[in-house]
């Protein structure tokens, strides 16, 4: 493979017909702030204080993505500054495996930090670049969407250059089944969704397919390949759910703590992201002979880090 020395301005988005697919990149990843050295982030004392509680609330913004038609799960532009803002400094580099609607992407924009982010899909690619509007007036920070599967991104980035990683996956095959909407209450249960299976896509390399066993192996191969891409000590934050299927609770989050460990991560904090202010109307799921916890109320932010 090739390293090319690109022009300072990079394409918004790399694909299989691109110059770019598959070479090494010339971003950014170093800090143009005036930070002091042992600093992690750009924060202040105060706005340190809201990221030191374990459990997180967002609410979502004009440009979020909320159409399921575009994107079938898509996380607030809030969550993705707010992990962003806490692990990095302007000019650094993050990137997101699973960029999906481009959310990551837009939040490094807003917050002068440069990223990239890729998927395997060329509607997710395209959606990204719309979303990307130049406003680079007050940053040199640069963005990029890249249409390729996750276990080739360390041919596109330097060792020890990224900052960051954060992502929300896909969920093994949460998505891949029928909607029944337990989780709805009343009318609200016969919506749009009910009987859709609102899997991202049936591409047998998609996540989103796998049973919990090969998708907790699939995603050790992705980020054991992107370890010597972070600073030492840099973070990694994965956001994920667990899910019940045939009356068994499924724990995702247990499954890939225990493999990413031992893919080399260690783990630093769980933060819970409380979604009971964006979730309306909840069903009475399981009442009254089964008690079962929902899902949809609550999800893990899985902090690790690259070891010294």
């Amino acid at each position: 493979m090739n390293t090319k020395t690109v022009s300072t301005t990079l394409p918004r988005i790399i694909n299989e017909s691109g110059e770019l697919y598959r070479t090494k990149i010339i971003i950014g990843h170093t800090k143009c702030c005036n930070c002091k050295p042992n600093h992690l982030n750009c924060m202040t004392a105060k706005e340190w204080i809201k990221s030191q509680l374990g459990v997180w609330q967002f609410t979502y913004e004009g440009r979020d993505i909320r159409d399921k038609n575009l994107h079938p799960a898509t996380f607030p532009l809030s969550l993705a500054k707010r992990v962003i803002e806490l692990f990095t400094h302007e000019g650094e580099l993050v990137i997101d495996p699973f960029v999906g609607s481009g959310t990551t992407l837009l939040a490094a924009q807003d917050l002068n930090r440069n990223a990239v982010g890729f998927d395997l899909h060329s509607d997710y690619i395209e959606l990204c670049k719309e979303r990307l509007v130049y406003n680079n007036l007050f940053n040199q920070a640069q963005q990029i969407a890249v249409k390729d599967d996750a276990l080739n991104i360390d041919q596109y980035l330097e060792p020890e250059s990224v900052k960051l990683i954060w992502t929300s996956p896909p969920y093994a095959n949460l998505l891949n089944r029928k909607r029944k909407n337990k989780s709805r209450r009343g009318d609200e249960r016969q919506n749009e969704q009910f009987g859709k299976v609102e899997q991202y896509s049936q591409d047998p390399r998609d996540l989103g397919t796998m049973p919990l066993d090969v998708y907790t192996q699939a995603m050790g191969d992705i980020f054991e390949r992107l370890l010597h891409l972070l600073k030492p000590k840099a973070h990694c934050v994965i956001n994920i759910p667990d899910m019940w299927w045939e009356n068994e609770r499924i724990t995702i989050h247990v499954s890939l703590i225990q493999e990413l460990r031992r893919r080399g991560y260690e783990l630093r904090n769980t933060i819970i992201w409380d979604r009971t202010n964006i979730v309306n109307r909840i069903g009475i799921f399981g009442w009254p002979s089964n008690y079962i916890t929902m899902g949809t109320t609550f999800e893990y932010l899985l902090d690790f880090w690259r070891p010294a």
